[in-house]
């Protein structure tokens, strides 16, 4: 049974910055300096300083990955239900609209049909402004779908990841997808279709744990996060400080964890030479 449907200070004041000065800016989440936002995103959104690769849309995605307007997206109309009738702080009815309105999506997961230099591909991404991209049953669904199609038309699929994991107001719902979306991998390997995953800053939880980590190919963006526990919670279980870089996507090719690291301004590229070698 499928569980988806959709303060003042005394002293002499100082004026603030305005909003456009203020925006003009970005903290970088890696190297920690303020670096000018239009450099930044000249840069296809990546750090100027330590190249870190800051977070994009859902449709900066789609646009850097795929060919120009071949990308067409499929199953817009799943949205989840609330089966668990999930409350803490507010209802999980309540966060669903929320998020929906913010974001104009269903869910976190898209997924479609695109080409890639001319190549047709099946598509999925996720998406972390929903709810940190959190894999729930509309998302296991989705990506099975996806997955059988790819299969059905032997069509690669490509999964780009950027995830806090699953999501805890559908509990045992939400773990159940990880087996799920595992399954359809699996298919996928029977069948000789070729998957390939691109891990985002960040990727954790049970979407690390299953289909992430389970790719033909599995390819990272530079410095990216990449894990099942934060760091910060690892080091409070352990009793132990972790190595510098713990999690980033260097210190996971080094151990063996990826294949590939690929700046986003060649990813397009790189995809494209494994599709053609696959």
């Amino acid at each position: 049974m499928a569980w988806f449907k959709k303060q003042k200070s005394a002293a002499q004041p100082v004026p603030s910055r305005s909003k456009s000065v203020e925006g003009m800016w970005l903290k970088c989440n890696h190297c920690r300096e303020i670096v000018y936002r239009k450099e930044v995103e000249r840069n296809n959104k990546v750090c100027p300083k330590c190249d870190y690769h800051f977070p994009i849309t859902v449709s900066e995605r789609v646009a850097l990955l795929t060919d120009l307007g071949s990308f067409k997206e499929w199953e817009t109309d799943l949205e989840p239900l609330d089966p668990l009738q999930f409350t803490d702080t507010r209802s999980y009815k309540d966060r669903l609209k929320a998020q929906q309105e913010k974001t104009g999506r269903k869910d976190a997961l898209v997924i479609g049909e695109g080409q890639v230099n001319g190549r047709r591909i099946v598509l999925a991404v996720f998406d972390f402004g929903f709810m940190g991209g959190s894999m729930g049953s509309v998302v296991g669904e989705k990506f099975c779908r996806a997955a059988a199609r790819a299969q059905a038309a032997r069509l690669p699929l490509v999964l780009v990841t950027t995830s806090g994991g699953a999501r805890m107001q559908e509990g045992i719902l939400s773990l159940m997808q990880m087996a799920k979306t595992s399954a359809a991998v699996a298919k996928l390997g029977e069948a000789r279709v070729p998957f390939i995953t691109i891990l985002a800053d960040p990727t954790f939880g049970g979407v690390t744990a299953s289909i992430a980590m389970l790719g033909d190919v599995i390819i990272a963006e530079p410095k990216a996060l990449i894990g099942f526990a934060g760091p910060r919670v690892i080091e409070q279980t352990i009793k132990q400080q972790l190595p510098d870089e713990f999690q980033r996507a260097e210190f996971l090719r080094e151990h063996g964890m990826v294949d590939m690291i690929v700046e986003r301004k060649h990813l397009k590229e790189a995809l494209s030479t494994l599709l053609s070698h696959l």
